[in-house]
């Protein structure tokens, strides 16, 4: 019975061997493909920037490899962890003392060829994320150029068109600042000469109170004087409206 139990562990041990050599075989060819993949990206990613919108599904694909093949490399590697641990699990287990030493020493190898493909799988993926942000980031500065270059004519076109009218209203501002201009000197014109008459009807009020007879003949002027500004205001007024619609044609 002892005897059919030895066997027994025996063969399961040699099982358990033999997985971890598969998984091992597996990574080996795996990460060496990975490492190629990766590389190849990095070759192509520069023709990729320059080509048509045809190389965005290949460039796809590419992407679509890598994700599936660092999703198989981790499945590997937690399938040889978990072989490892069952190794481990069968060293402790009572009744292979006698043999402890030399399976230790198998599991020992086992692990360190585990802990060696892990480091290399996530150096080389590391890697692969630095290179891939450097290229994504020439790729956003090498797309901002190709916009600013399609789109400068534009751009220019446009300044040009805000430059012409932007000097149309310094224009019409000039012509709005002349007109403005000319009023005001006009209406001080008119208060001085408002001024002067002011003065002669004064005069003319005094001596129409001293001499009655020529209160009439005052009447008359003072009749003629309004008529007068009157005829003069609807000029000025009409002069300015003219003006100002010369302006604004």
């Amino acid at each position: 019975m002892s005897t059919t139990n030895m066997a027994t562990s025996s063969n399961y041990w040699e099982d358990l061997r033999k997985q971890a050599r598969q998984l091992e075989n597996k990574l080996d060819l795996k990460l060496v493909s990975f490492s190629k993949l990766c590389t190849s990206y990095s070759s192509s990613s520069h023709d990729q920037r320059t080509r048509d919108s045809r190389s965005d599904s290949c460039g796809s694909s590419q992407d679509n490899m890598l994700v599936a093949m660092t999703t198989e490399l981790e499945q590997l590697l937690a399938g040889l962890t978990a072989v490892n641990d069952k190794m481990a699990e069968y060293t402790n287990t009572p009744g292979v003392s006698s043999h402890n030493a030399a399976l230790m020493h198998t599991l020992q190898r086992h692990r360190d060829i585990l802990q060696d493909y892990t480091h290399e799988f996530h150096k080389t993926k590391s890697n692969f994320s630095s290179l891939r942000e450097r290229e994504d980031l020439l790729g956003s500065v090498h797309r901002d150029i190709e916009s600013y270059k399609s789109g400068s004519g534009v751009n220019n076109r446009r300044t040009e068109l805000f430059l012409k009218e932007h000097e149309h209203l310094r224009n019409s501002d000039r012509l709005i600042d002349n007109a403005i201009s000319i009023a005001m000197a006009t209406k001080e014109n008119i208060t001085f000469q408002r001024g002067m008459l002011k003065s002669i009807q004064t005069r003319v009020t005094t001596l129409a109170n001293r001499f009655p007879a020529i209160n009439s003949l005052i009447q008359k002027i003072n009749l003629r004087k309004r008529r007068d500004s009157l005829i003069l205001g609807v000029v000025i007024g009409v002069c300015t409206i003219l003006l100002l619609l010369y302006t604004f044609h």
